[in-house]
């Protein structure tokens, strides 16, 4: 196959990886412990294994400089082109390109003096994101490479139930910051927050524990940063759930954490919950509280959004 030929419709992804320094590519042919450690779904560890590009072929070349592009903006927030759908080359290429980084994400963790358990919860996201594909496609495959980039190249980390990534804060959300009399504004340190799939109810008590872990992790780790202000960006942030769940529930209190500002778009809300079975709001299950109150909410006319919020660090 003709890797190249793939990348001319990303000339400018093409440019970049042609022009990445970095490491050579390792992947040993037998990883079960590590795949296994990252969570990797045992239904999909065969078929990751069984399409390990083969060194000097067109596959090896791309996946090496993948990961050289990974390893040359390791820890700069100033990141590389994400990585484009690339789906001639077989749902499980990425996942090898994040195995050839793992050694150097590693590495670069060991030198800010970061937990191992710390490091390998973050990696795990490989696994859930691959847990992921299967929810929302029925197959095997990668949710969302371009996601993990965060997580190999330092950026992005896993403290409890949640998940923060190192950031800058953007002209909207700034403004609003300063306005709100924060010593922040556009341009500013700042932590966005996540929440993973796959890891249990949103928990209050939970979530208190990831904010204190984060509250101490970053000031830790990377003392030059001097965080203000979180972020999110979230479905569950709509305040229109408050229409339809109890006032008790986990998403609501997580709601009350947060500054509102502004909507945008729905946050994939439908693939976040519904997973494959999104594909016709129509015949949306109802099996549980929030989907029967998202499906009635469609079917009555309305409209779902994202919603962007702030909190102070």
């Amino acid at each position: 196959m003709d890797v190249k030929a793939l990348l001319h419709a990303h000339p400018e992804w093409l440019a970049h990886l042609e022009s990445a320094d970095g490491p050579d590519l390792v992947l040993p042919a037998d990883r079960v412990p590590e795949l296994l450690r990252l969570t990797v779904p045992h239904e999909d560890i065969g078929a990751v294994l069984a399409t390990r590009p083969e060194p000097g072929s067109g596959q090896w070349w791309l996946a090496e400089r993948c990961v050289r592009s990974l390893v040359s903006t390791m820890g700069s927030l100033g990141g590389p082109p994400f990585f484009r759908p690339l789906p001639d080359l077989g749902p499980y290429f990425y996942v090898h390109v994040f195995l050839g980084a793992v050694p150097h994400t590693l590495a670069y963790h060991r030198e800010l003096g970061i937990a191992p358990e710390v490091s390998w919860a973050t990696l795990a996201d490989l696994g859930r994101c691959m847990a992921v594909h299967r929810k929302r496609h029925g197959h095997g495959g990668l949710h969302a490479p371009f996601w993990l980039m965060l997580h190999a190249r330092g950026i992005l980390y896993a403290l409890g139930r949640l998940q923060f990534n190192r950031d800058t804060l953007s002209a909207s959300v700034g403004e609003a910051v300063r306005a709100a009399g924060m010593p922040a504004g556009p341009g500013s340190p700042a932590l966005g927050v996540h929440i993973p799939d796959f890891l249990g109810p949103l928990a209050p008590a939970a979530c208190d524990a990831s904010f204190a872990l984060a509250r101490e992790f970053f000031p830790r780790h990377f003392p030059g940063e001097q965080v203000r202000v979180m972020t999110c960006g979230s479905w569950l942030l709509d305040d229109q759930l408050g229409a339809y769940l109890p006032d008790g529930s986990n998403i609501l209190a997580f709601q009350r954490r947060f500054h509102l500002l502004e909507r945008f778009g729905d946050g994939d809300m439908l693939g976040f919950v519904y997973g494959e079975h999104a594909g016709d709001p129509a015949a949306l299950p109802r099996r549980t509280r929030l989907e029967r109150a998202i499906a009635d909410h469609l079917a009555a006319g309305g409209t779902w959004y994202g919603r962007l919020g702030w909190l102070p660090f």
